[in-house]
């Protein structure tokens, strides 16, 4: 059985934009990856965790540095086929003042990471849905400013140029999904179901990953 860790924040622990809640088995993009993978095939490790930065440490959370977290998780998927990577969003916090180029430097940091801990899977890296327009409004989230919108706009860029450099496959979430008009930061079901097929697309792709 092939084994797949998605590696992310609170879009790939399929946080509920209306309640804060976690959409369940079968809503959340992850779950209905592994459904058209095929469960007697594919095995998804879901490895979402909300506020998950690549390498900036959370004023407010403690644990949301991914750079920290990420080396004691590959000490249990070593062995993965494919780590498929989404980050990225929260690093546009405006705490943070971090532009999509070195959101881009803390990419490098989880890639070279990966490729220490699970030398033999094979990398996906994902450019994240870009925030809403008026996320960093009153009653959104005050963590973002107007800034953070366009910095989540960006990254695609950036990480296109860096998935070329490090020769690995790249997709870009914000082609195919956008946040909910409910938080203007998290998708909503019709959103799952859009990114698990662009996904999904990607990964069948993928030399070696089928077979």
């Amino acid at each position: 059985m092939k084994q797949i860790v998605c590696f992310g924040d609170s879009n790939t622990y399929g946080y509920i934009p209306e309640n804060g809640e976690r959409y369940p088995w079968g809503v959340r993009w992850t779950s209905l990856l592994n459904e058209k993978l095929g469960y007697d095939k594919y095995h998804i490790e879901e490895e979402g965790l909300c506020g998950r930065t690549t390498i900036f440490e959370d004023p407010l959370r403690d644990n949301r540095n991914g750079s920290r977290m990420l080396p004691a998780l590959l000490e249990t998927h070593r062995h993965a086929d494919l780590i498929i990577v989404m980050l990225g969003t929260n690093d546009c916090k405006a705490a943070y003042g971090a532009s999509a180029e070195m959101i881009g430097k803390g990419i490098e940091k989880i890639i070279g990471q990966i490729r220490v801990g699970a030398p033999d899977s094979k990398i996906l890296l994902i450019s994240p849905i870009w925030l809403g327009e008026n996320v960093w409004k009153p009653g959104f989230d005050p963590e973002f400013s107007e800034k953070s919108v366009g910095v989540s706009k960006h990254l695609a860029e950036v990480y296109g140029q860096i998935a070329e450099k490090e020769k690995i496959a790249f997709l870009n979430a914000a082609a195919y999904a956008k946040p909910s008009a409910a938080d203007q930061e998290h998708m909503d079901p019709e959103n799952h179901q859009l990114l698990a097929e662009a996904i999904y697309q990607k990964v069948i792709k993928i030399e070696g990953i089928l077979g």
